[in-house]
């Protein structure tokens, strides 16, 4: 999956989505936005301080901030 500006981002679970999606791919939350910025990715969330520190739990890349 290749991360742009133009994807949506999960208010909930801060995952980033395709830019058509309507629905979360992780938590099925219809609460998607244009507006976040920065973004991690995270290969090994059971090794990653930063995954406990976001409360992820699966592979993905994640915003870092979602307005």
């Amino acid at each position: 999956m290749t991360v742009a500006s133009n994807r949506l981002v999960c208010r909930e679970c801060h995952l980033v989505n395709e830019a058509d999606s309507e629905t979360c791919d992780a938590c099925a939350s219809s609460s998607l936005t244009e507006d976040w910025a920065g973004y991690v990715v995270i290969a090994h969330p059971e090794e990653s301080e930063i995954a406990t520190e976001m409360q992820v739990t699966e592979p993905g890349a994640y915003a870092l901030k979602v307005r």
